[in-house]
């Protein structure tokens, strides 16, 4: 049987038991392939005489351009053909540093066909990373937008540098690649040649290098497009900027393995009123977004948006509860969780069809074995989130690049370790705990900050939450909220007695929130909460420090 149609099978078989969470399990298997190519055993077998919109990009400024499956698989052989004539070849690093636009998927498309390996690099780094990623990365091309080029100025390395628009003195035209051939000989690539380098965002150290092979990503999305719930002719519209792995899982592979139309929408500056009418306007069936999108939308009268989705998920941290019940309320849907990192691909999640447990993401995707592991390696009902590794998934990253120490710890004793915590229920169902690192005890009890977090979001007042531990020489630590307030509350005594009193009421004693800071919370570029950051911020203060401005103290307002 040939790669493509074995590859065409898993995929159907996932569609036809798209709400059958049992029967998925129980009948996929991940293929072995000595070769795998996506754009050569994939995309252009779907794509063959197939005028269906494959890709749509939308902007506030009236841009809307459309290209067919036939027509971005012919792009694709031209600027494959174009960075071929520039000097890369199989296996040189490209760097891609675009926004939201055409090139960027052409360019992914070409680079697959060339069996270049591409170090996605979201639009907002600067010289300090970019130097960083072209060194440790070893970089031979850049394609970047031209108004983002003056940033590589100086630095070494990265011969080949093409620049997409006008004005860029010293990098070749991209248009360059209209006038090259359009029939190129995709490379015959081995399965496990590298495809992706991933930078992660580095929320508590120096960025690691993500390796994903040309088969990790590409086949082992199949279960991101399982959880999404995806099928052909969807419109697809995943809110993640380019650069970071969930664009790949949500904006290129997973939609495209369903034969769905990726939308895409370029905004210089976010809107949630905006966002709900390009959802309305371009009739989107499907749509994923981060918790701080979600808790935006909230913000807005859903009921009178027009939004007619079928399919609403959301990753990249766990989602509160008053949110999805929020939009359940106003759309009639309900926003299914999902989990994964980087290194994988989607995890765990709740799939389309099967019932929802308030705060769970849900159980264990097609292709992957999790097990939980307490403080000493045995299992349990709590723990760490592991994958069983003597059923390896593929979707699982071929390891850390030039990282020997990095893969052993990971992955050494035949699991490898995610670095989160859940728990597990009777019925198989995850509920995210948090971080290792960000779970602390509190007088001997172990407390959960998402868990806390997910309480606060429920009050009115409050539009994103991160609780750490604050030193106290009673309890060696108590949990403490850092709040940034919804439009128009006050940071004042009388807001953080109510939230204060809201938690008190929903919570055991001993998890009660005792301290309030109105304050912007430290994120990583890709959006998620810098927690290490506000821990430290506490641990520095030390016990009986004086309190800051717009910090309050339980027993400060009784």
């Amino acid at each position: 049987m040939s790669t493509s149609r074995r590859f065409l099978e898993l995929r159907d078989l996932l569609l036809r038991f798209r709400e059958d969470w049992a029967g998925a399990q129980r009948e996929f298997r991940w293929p072995a392939f000595e070769q795998f190519n996506w754009a050569h055993d994939y995309f252009d077998v779907i794509a063959a005489a197939n005028d269906a919109p494959a890709l749509r990009v939308v902007d506030d400024a009236g841009g809307d351009r459309s290209l067919s499956f036939s027509e971005l698989a012919r792009r694709s052989a031209q600027v494959a053909s174009f960075l071929d004539s520039q000097g890369l070849e199989q296996g040189d690093r490209l760097l891609v540093m675009l926004p939201n636009g055409v090139p960027l998927w052409e360019t992914m498309l070409a680079a697959i066909r060339l069996g270049a390996v591409v170090i996605p690099a979201t639009t907002l780094l600067e010289r300090d990373d970019l130097s960083d990623r072209i060194e440790r990365g070893r970089v031979k091309g850049i394609v970047t937008d031209a108004q983002l080029a003056g940033r590589f100025a100086g630095l070494p390395g990265a011969p080949v540098r093409i620049a997409v628009g006008a004005g860029a003195p010293g990098w070749a035209d991209y248009d360059r690649s209209y006038e090259a051939g359009d029939r190129f000989d995709t490379a015959r690539t081995r399965a496990d040649e590298l495809l992706l380098l991933y930078f992660t965002s580095g929320t508590t150290a120096r960025p690691k290098l993500v390796a994903h092979t040309q088969a990790s990503y590409p086949i082992g999305h199949l279960s991101t497009m399982y959880w999404l719930g995806l099928k052909p002719g969807d419109v697809h519209l995943n809110l993640s900027s380019p650069g970071w792995a969930k664009h790949a899982w949500s904006s290129l592979f997973a939609p495209w393995n369903a034969a769905a139309t990726v939308l895409a929408y370029h905004y210089e500056r976010f809107d949630a009123r905006a966002l709900l009418g390009q959802l309305a306007r371009c009739r989107v069936t499907s749509f994923c977004a981060p918790p701080t999108v979600w808790r935006m939308l909230i913000q807005q009268d859903l009921r009178a948006s027009g939004v007619t989705l079928r399919e609403a998920a959301s990753a990249g941290e766990p989602l509160n509860p008053e949110v999805i019940a929020r939009v359940r309320e106003a759309w009639g849907i309900t926003i299914r969780d999902g989990y994964g990192q980087t290194e994988t691909t989607a995890q765990v999640g709740n799939s389309p069809g099967q019932p929802l447990k308030p705060g769970s993401m849900g159980r264990p995707l097609p292709g992957y074995r999790i097990v939980l592991l307490d403080a000493a390696g045995r299992v349990s009902e709590e723990g760490e989130i592991c994958i069983d590794l003597a059923q390896r998934p593929l979707g699982l990253m071929q390891g850390y690049l030039d990282d020997p120490a990095r893969n052993a710890s990971a992955m050494g004793d035949g699991y490898y370790h995610t670095g989160d915590v859940a728990s597990r229920d009777a019925d198989g169902y995850l509920t995210y705990v948090g971080r290792m690192d960000d779970v602390f005890k509190s007088s001997d009890y172990r407390i959960s900050p998402f868990e806390l977090e997910s309480v606060l979001i429920e009050h009115p007042a409050v539009a994103e939450a991160a609780v750490v531990p604050s030193p106290d020489a009673l309890r060696l630590s108590v949990p403490k909220a850092f709040v940034v307030l919804a439009a128009n509350c006050s940071p004042d005594a009388d807001t953080a007695r109510s939230i204060l009193t809201h938690v008190r009421e929903r919570v055991s004693p001993f998890k009660r929130i005792r301290r309030l800071e109105f304050a912007a919370l430290p994120k990583t570029i890709s959006g998620k909460i810098r927690r290490v950051e506000l821990r430290k911020l506490e641990e520095a203060r030390g016990a009986g420090a004086a309190r800051r401005a717009q910090e309050f103290w339980e027993e400060d307002l009784r």
